[in-house]
């Protein structure tokens, strides 16, 4: 059995703002990793975390991210996955990332997620259609919905998932780096423990 795992963070912010309203929940973005530390982590987003109108599909920055928002929370869990699926995803993902710059944020989709209409503009998604999409095509199914409805309060509302973090960024990349010691005075991997 493999794993991918989903970061779901809530950052400050106008667009941000409104999404935590129209969604009432804290979690408003979604991040796709490889990995539990989120080092091989992606997303459909701000392409430099200061700068909200730039935004496309990039390979996550949690130093960035952290300079730009020291009060982001994070939600961290673990989906279970084929090795194949992962293989297929981590694919995906690698050649999106070769491309990211023909793939952008889907600001017109946005309102067809409020009238409840399916809307796909090629090469245009959110954050969460992005990964329902990718995960979708590999058989990991987050909604019944078209991918583009999908919203960060499927994948908050998801039963099949394993929490293994919750808090601030400061906490998890503080977390990473007692992890690092002891994985190196052990001569193993420590996982998180939450």
């Amino acid at each position: 059995m493999s794993h991918i795992y989903i970061a779901l963070v809530d950052t400050p912010g106008i667009l941000a703002y409104l999404i935590r309203t129209f969604l009432k929940q804290r979690y408003i973005h979604v991040v796709l990793s490889m990995d539990s530390d989120l080092e091989e982590a992606y997303s459909v987003g701000r392409r430099h975390p200061a700068v909200p109108l730039l935004a496309g599909f990039e390979k996550e920055d949690k130093q960035a991210v952290f300079r730009a928002f020291p009060t982001a929370r994070y939600l961290v869990y673990e989906l279970d996955c084929s090795a194949a699926q992962k293989a297929a995803i981590r694919r995906g993902l690698e050649e999106d990332f070769q491309q990211r710059y023909r793939l952008h944020y889907a600001v017109l989709g946005l309102f067809f997620i409020l009238l409840g209409r399916p809307f796909y503009q090629k090469n245009h998604y959110t954050c969460s259609s992005y990964v329902a999409r990718l995960l979708g095509q590999n058989g990991m199914l987050i909604s019944e919905k078209h991918f583009s409805l999908v919203t960060p309060r499927d994948f908050y509302l998801l039963q099949r998932k394993k929490v293994i973090y919750e808090g601030s960024l400061s906490g998890l990349l503080e977390d990473r780096k007692e992890t690092i010691g002891r994985s190196s005075r052990c001569g193993g991997e420590v996982a998180y423990g939450r």
